[in-house]
């Protein structure tokens, strides 16, 4: 693929910031959900500071060679959750996802040390193309089913309430659900992703490197016609924005950096809590690594350069688990390497570094700035699943590409292919107590596994017509 920017070349400061301000529409949504899916206080614009400092860490470690973004990682959300559960108070609690986030960000750095000393060779046996290849597909694919439900939503809500059996007795329930029609937010999403496409594919250079800021815009403008539309006429099946979240906003806040809050829960941590925390934090980073090594493999396919030799998987490694340390300090969220940087590097061919570093310091200087933080809370979601259309399958075409030149008529391969494929497509997890497995880890294990077992035998000779 011919980059327009490679990763040393610096655009002109005005396109610098637009393409920055891509890079953070396109991770923000996913950066900002993790620390509302956990509650407990945890405020998003932290997180997002959390991921602005944790991508520079990585930059720094990375000595400016790898153009990847960081942003809170969904893995560690039941990590998160038992961090909290566990603790005598919610103070507690932040303490305990701080010590957690060391203990995964430990564990990078024991296999970042391993790496320097052993090389990656094992790396390319352990993970052929015939591995990594379906498993970044599986990435995208396992991403699919977030993409179609958000495409069907809208942000403005209403009350819907439902009737359930409890204890024998009809109990009526309300729940917030989204206003809009379905068919209105898919139509809405689609104009963000029709928008998108033709910029990205028939655009000039100036607008194939920014295709997602001009979809966005579209599909909120579009939404935001519906949604006045709707208000004027009463006809909530049209209203797709929430525009109450810019009211008594002030311009500029200090988010609640987790820090502040965990240094008055240390001294309620106990041994049996530390036990916990490493229980549930220890194993995922064992799975977070495979995926790590998934991402820098997608990467470096797409940039044309192998990024877990120079700089080095141990420089990527260091880079991936003290930025995860630093973002959870700040954010409370352990950081990982985002697949949606890669597709948007990928899709607009920007794989300039400095683009990334002045997304990572965008995302710094906006958590302070609320009327930004809230415009992209009220981002509806069929815009951002409209999108998320193209991100996500951008993510598994990449893996399908790299089992292009892989020889599917030859029965190891075409099974090491095909029980990755089916366990992360059906979704295999596994879970241990509070440990859980995630569908992409069991599918790479088991596509691992599969690999090295069909590799001892022999393969036969072609029957003899």
């Amino acid at each position: 693929m011919k980059l327009y920017y490679d990763i040393k070349d610096k655009p002109k400061f005005p396109q610098l910031v637009i393409y920055a301000i891509q890079q953070l529409l396109a991770i923000m949504a996913a950066t900002l959900v993790v620390p509302i899916i956990i509650g407990n206080g945890m405020q998003p614009s932290a997180a997002l500071f959390g991921a602005g400092v944790g991508t520079l860490v990585y930059v720094a470690f990375t000595k400016a060679n790898s153009p990847v973004f960081l942003g809170s990682s969904f893995a560690f959300l039941g990590s998160m959750g038992a961090a909290f559960a566990g603790a005598v108070s919610a103070q507690a609690g932040y303490a305990g996802i701080i010590l957690g986030a060391v203990f995964a960000g430990l564990v990078y750095v024991a296999i970042a040390l391993t790496v320097k000393f052993v090389g990656v060779g094992w790396i390319d046996k352990l993970m052929p193309k015939q591995v990594i290849g379906p498993t970044v597909a599986i990435i995208g694919l396992s991403l699919a089913g977030n993409a179609i439900g958000d495409l069907q939503k809208g942000k403005f809500m209403i009350d819907a309430a439902s009737q359930v059996i409890q204890d024998g007795q009809v109990v009526e329930v309300v729940n917030k659900v989204s206003s809009a029609n379905p068919l209105v937010a898919v139509a809405c999403g689609l104009v963000t992703l029709f928008v998108t496409m033709l910029c990205s594919t028939y655009g000039k250079k100036s607008i194939k490197l920014i295709p997602f800021i001009i979809g966005i815009l579209s599909g909120y403008a579009f939404a935001a016609v519906l949604t006045v539309i709707g208000i004027k006429t009463g006809n909530d099946a049209i209203k797709l924005i929430d525009f109450s979240v810019f009211s008594g906003i002030s311009l500029f806040a200090l988010p609640e950096f987790t820090f502040l809050t965990a240094a008055k829960g240390i001294k309620e941590i106990d041994g049996a809590y530390i036990g916990t925390i490493a229980a549930a934090y220890l194993p995922v980073a064992f799975v977070v690594f495979a995926e790590h090594i998934a991402d820098h493999k997608n990467i470096s396919s797409i940039i044309g350069k192998d990024l877990l030799k120079e700089p080095g998987l141990h420089r990527t490694l260091l880079g991936d688990g003290v930025g995860s340390m630093v973002g959870a300090f700040f954010g409370g969220c352990p950081n990982t390497t985002y697949g949606e940087s890669v597709a948007c590097v990928a899709l607009t061919r920007n794989a300039s570094v400095y683009t990334i570093i002045a997304a990572a310091f965008g995302a710094i200087i906006i958590a302070f700035f609320q009327p930004f933080v809230a415009f992209v809370d009220s981002i509806p979601s069929c815009v951002m699943g409209g999108v998320c259309m193209a991100l996500y399958g951008f993510i598994a075409v990449s893996g399908l590409k790299m089992i292009q030149g892989v020889n599917l008529e030859d029965n190891k391969n075409l099974y090491t292919v095909s029980v990755i494929l089916i366990a992360g497509i059906g979704g295999l997890t596994l879970s241990f107590g509070k440990i859980t497995i995630t569908s992409i880890a069991c599918a790479l294990i088991l596509g691992i596994i599969t690999n090295l077992i069909l590799a001892k035998g022999k393969a036969p000779a072609e029957d003899a017509e």
